[in-house]
């Protein structure tokens, strides 16, 4: 889950319904400006509407944080569920395109790799407290990478631009699932791949009012773009065992909030 303190409520963003907010972004993303789309598309695509899909399975009977306070967010998740669910997905979705398992398992073990140094402050917060159990994810997932590289003879600039491309888009909706965007936040995103041969920018996100938002320089195709994210919002309660949570979660409602992106 991804949680958001609103003062007097939660927001609650399941993981599915965040990665579909990211996989279009990735449909929508490239212009004549500067900006490459993704390529191949589909691989990219669906790694972006997946790269997620184990989070589902925790999130059936999500739990409070450590101290019974809060819905826990997912950077405080027991890191050994994290890592078979992880693992779970990655199979799954090797299963579909191979392309796209080669691009989640690279996500999957650049959680624990700051991204692979694009987002170095990234950490889940029970990391260091089963490291030995990290380092072998990590490993294990990259000695996949070699060897389907290897299978499907994907160019490294290639690989790491789309594995990239898809740290943006979760970024990105990550944005609006964490940041104030209802009374406007700023922020900036970087680094963000222009094409394949190594070009950079850097995003400035601006608001425009309630989940409006200018983007400089502006990488989606039309002006503005219009996307949907499906939230739930559940009032604090003063003390609530992690049952009655998992209750209260499951009655509330999901709502879907309109998102316009749009050129400065």
């Amino acid at each position: 889950m991804i949680v958001r303190d609103r003062g007097d409520s939660w927001q609650v963003v399941l993981q599915p319904d965040h990665a579909d907010l990211s996989a279009q972004f990735a449909r929508a993303w490239g212009n004549p400006d500067g900006f490459a789309a993704p390529k191949p598309l589909e691989p990219v695509a669906v790694a972006t509407a997946r790269h997620d899909d184990g989070w589902a399975v925790w999130e059936r009977a999500p739990a409070l944080d450590r101290e019974g306070v809060a819905p826990r967010n997912f950077l405080d998740v027991e890191v050994p569920s994290h890592l078979a669910f992880y693992r779970a997905m990655i199979a799954a979705v090797l299963d579909q395109d191979p392309y796209a398992g080669l691009l989640v398992s690279m996500h999957g073990a650049g959680i624990y790799r700051g991204r692979y140094g694009t987002q170095p402050s990234l950490k889940l917060t029970f990391a260091d407290e089963v490291g030995d159990q990290v380092e072998a994810f990590v490993a294990e997932q990259e000695e996949l990478h070699g060897r389907l590289v290897a299978q499907l003879g994907v160019p490294e600039e290639e690989r790491w631009t789309n594995y990239r491309f898809l740290q943006v888009y979760d970024r990105l909706s990550l944005y609006f699932c964490l940041r104030d965007v209802e009374a406007g936040e700023p922020d900036t995103l970087e680094p963000v791949p222009r094409d394949y041969a190594g070009a950079e920018a850097a995003l400035e996100l601006e608001p425009a009012g309630p989940w409006r938002v200018r983007v400089d320089p502006y990488p989606f195709a039309e002006s503005p773009a219009i996307f949907r994210l499906v939230r739930r919002v559940l009032p604090k309660a003063g003390q609530r065992d992690g049952e009655s949570f998992r209750r209260e979660f499951a009655a509330t409602a999901p709502e879907e909030v309109e998102i316009t992106i749009e050129r400065p």
